[in-house]
């Protein structure tokens, strides 16, 4: 069997936008896992059964777990991005994501600010996590082309 073909596809292989991997990796993924996680055995399982209809049990839960995958197609979005060499092909679809988040964190703050307002020391680590993210978005979608020598 010829192994070149696949070694040289491989080969061809690399990473154009580190921001976007590590965005991919190491935030929306862990930011998937880690919010799937924390539903199903803290937030979910508090939900007074007897004070709450099954309908907004069910809405409740289902809203939880649209958030988390949205996590996980945001990492892998972002994973595919960071291998592709045509930046105007994907900045657009970063510049929206970032938008999604950056409304994310400020439906958050307002809504934890409305309902109790000495809640919002809990939002810390949700901020900084939000934050950090939309910051290696923009740089990600900073980055100049390499150029060739000639």
């Amino acid at each position: 069997m010829n192994w070149e073909f696949p070694r040289r596809v491989v080969a061809n292989i690399k990473v154009r936008n580190f921001y976007y991997l590590i965005a991919g990796i190491l935030l929306a993924l862990l930011f998937a896992v880690t919010h799937a996680w924390n539903g199903q055995s803290v937030v979910l399982p508090t939900l007074d059964i007897g004070a709450m209809s099954m309908d907004t049990q069910t809405v409740f839960t289902y809203v939880w777990h649209i958030i988390t995958a949205e996590n996980l197609i945001f990492g892998i979005a972002f994973i595919v991005m960071s291998f592709q060499s045509e930046r105007s092909k994907i900045q657009f679809a970063a510049w929206m994501i970032a938008a999604i988040l950056i409304v994310r964190l400020m439906v958050i703050l307002g809504i934890t600010a409305l309902l109790d307002v000495s809640a919002l020391t809990d939002t810390f680590i949700d901020t900084i996590a939000i934050i950090l993210y939309v910051a290696l978005i923009i740089l990600g979608t900073t980055l100049k082309k390499k150029q060739t020598g000639g």
